[in-house]
């Protein structure tokens, strides 16, 4: 059966032969794919590329209300793990959270064999379809699966039924120090207090930006308007207008200028001067290696 994921990421189930052939450690189990079986919750372990890394202890305890209610109707997704007798989580670790704030002794899973890769991928993806990750969270995911299968923006945009520049503006996020990372995952402040703070290009100022805004308990709106005095206050000079040139020439400096400016909103922090000489119109472009 191939996996929901498969179309997308290329990922899909081992043949039939190879399932059968799987040994598992005694867990009142059978050998079949997809079969519903009964594992203790001390041999299970949390999936190492879960991308959550806050859990609300609140909704955590909600779900095991509903647990204790209703049971656990849908099955936690295990694969063996290096360690005989462990199985590491693929999807479900707030019902094994929940299961395990309950003192269950054993919960219902499946048992799959997913390479690291496979796995990666299903936890990614699963925790950005509930749509429940920190923006800080969600870009790092972005940035694994974009790492993991070689993929510009644009194509994981198109894969994930998402625009470029919504993944492109998530991901410059991740461009801020990491204090104003945990302050966002901390619920501190907000994606769009964060995003004002890209303007600023200076860490240090960035981080007494960022203390002022948590001090004083700055709204959007306030916080934006102290950057943007603070900005004005450090102006660079204006680049050179284009005088004393034909119609074509002007043509094709705007031309540059708007394709450099496309570039900039995938995210690419490129450094750019300008400079009118006597015989020619210079453009100096500086594009990182590293995003």
């Amino acid at each position: 059966m191939l996996h929901p994921f498969g179309k997308l990421f290329g990922l899909g189930d081992k043949v039939e032969d190879e399932e059968e052939e799987l040994e598992l450690d005694p867990v009142e189990t059978t050998k079949l794919q997809d079969e519903v079986v009964f594992m203790e919750t001390s041999k299970i372990i949390a999936n190492q590329y879960q991308p959550r890394s806050i859990f609300d202890e609140e909704k955590i305890q909600e779900l095991a209300q509903t647990l204790q209610t209703h049971g656990m109707i849908q099955p936690i997704v295990v694969r063996p793990s290096d360690e005989e007798g462990i199985h590491e989580i693929i999807a479900g670790e707030r019902r094994w959270r929940a299961a395990k704030s309950l003192d269950w002794e054993k919960v219902p899973v499946i048992i799959r064999e997913m390479t690291d890769k496979e796995t990666a991928s299903v936890a990614l993806i699963e925790n950005l379809q509930r749509e429940e990750l920190t923006v800080i969270e969600e870009a790092r995911a972005y940035e694994k699966l974009i790492e993991m299968h070689q993929l510009t923006q644009e194509a994981l945009a198109q894969r994930l039924g998402k625009s470029q520049s919504t993944i492109a503006n998530k991901m410059r996020l991740l461009k801020l120090p990491e204090e104003v990372h945990q302050a966002i995952l901390n619920k501190q402040i907000t994606e769009r207090h964060a995003r004002a703070l890209i303007a600023i290009k200076d860490e240090e100022i960035q981080l007494k930006v960022l203390q002022q805004i948590v001090e004083k308990e700055w709204n959007v709106k306030q916080a934006e308007s102290y950057i943007q005095r603070l900005m004005q206050d450090k102006e660079p000079p204006k680049k050179p207008r284009l005088k004393g040139i034909n119609k074509d020439m002007r043509i094709a400096m705007n031309t540059i200028r708007q394709s450099l400016n496309m570039v900039s909103d995938t995210g690419i922090d490129l450094e750019t001067d300008e400079q009118d000489l006597d015989d020619y119109y210079q453009i100096t472009i500086k594009i990182p290696k590293k995003k």
